[in-house]
């Protein structure tokens, strides 16, 4: 719950997932950086100059914005495969978002100037950056349709799913990322209090299952699939 006792804003969560075999990284050339940040570090922040374009080798990504008012919503999850900050192509002179690290990652960056110069000589390139803006606006769609219509359980639990990077090709048990419950009310459109209710029933049900560190920490069941599937 906000500081003035309202209920934060439903916000959208795009995720971007790639399958295995197309994580290979396209953008990496001449004139390309790979840099490392730790979970937690800030990647580039609201109003800061648009330098390049980012690609995600490895780990996870929030994109967030704050409202002058100081209100923060999240804006997309996204995941190993995913491109961001793609808005300095069209022409944008500082970030409208903060691109923050959920996990440990690994980011390729590319200047404007270079990623612009490589879109007219490399049609493989500039067939991947189409299809993967495409990819984003159905997501998006999706998403507005979720918003709308699912409940805050369904919300939570689709949260959960993406965050952990699950697909109903994968594993029984996949391990989710270090994440606080408020960012997690956050991204699911609900309250703290709310979250807390949910995920111990989650726990009860057997959908989330406490593994040992060794093992990943809290892990999410496959079955929570079953949640989505609810009329």
């Amino acid at each position: 719950m906000s500081k003035n006792g309202q209920t934060p804003a439903r916000v959208r969560v795009t995720v971007q997932l790639l399958v295995k075999k197309n994580l290979a990284n396209p953008m990496t050339a001449t004139g390309a950086t790979s840099v490392r940040f730790e979970a937690l570090a800030t990647i580039f922040a609201q109003g800061d100059r648009c330098a390049g374009v980012m690609f995600i080798d490895k780990g996870r990504v929030r994109l967030s914005a704050t409202s002058p008012e100081g209100r923060m919503a999240v804006v997309s999850v996204l995941h190993a495969g995913a491109i961001f900050g793609e808005g300095a192509l069209a022409g944008q002179r500082c970030r409208t978002l903060t691109a923050e690290a959920i996990t440990a990652c690994t980011i390729t960056m590319v200047k404007t100037a270079e990623i612009r110069r490589r879109l007219h000589h490399e049609v493989a390139l500039s067939d991947w950056l189409r299809s993967q803006m495409l990819a984003r606006n159905v997501s998006i769609e999706r998403d507005i349709i979720h918003e709308l219509f699912d409940g805050s359980e369904k919300r939570l639990a689709r949260s959960l799913l993406l965050l952990a990077g699950f697909d109903e090709h994968q594993q029984v048990r996949h391990p989710l990322p270090k994440i606080s419950r408020s960012l997690l009310a956050e991204m699911s459109g609900t309250t703290r209090a709310t979250v807390d209710r949910l995920m111990n029933s989650f726990r009860k049900r057997g959908f989330l299952e406490r593994q040992t560190l060794e093992n990943g920490g809290l892990q999410i069941h496959r079955s929570m699939m079953n949640v989505l599937l609810q009329s």
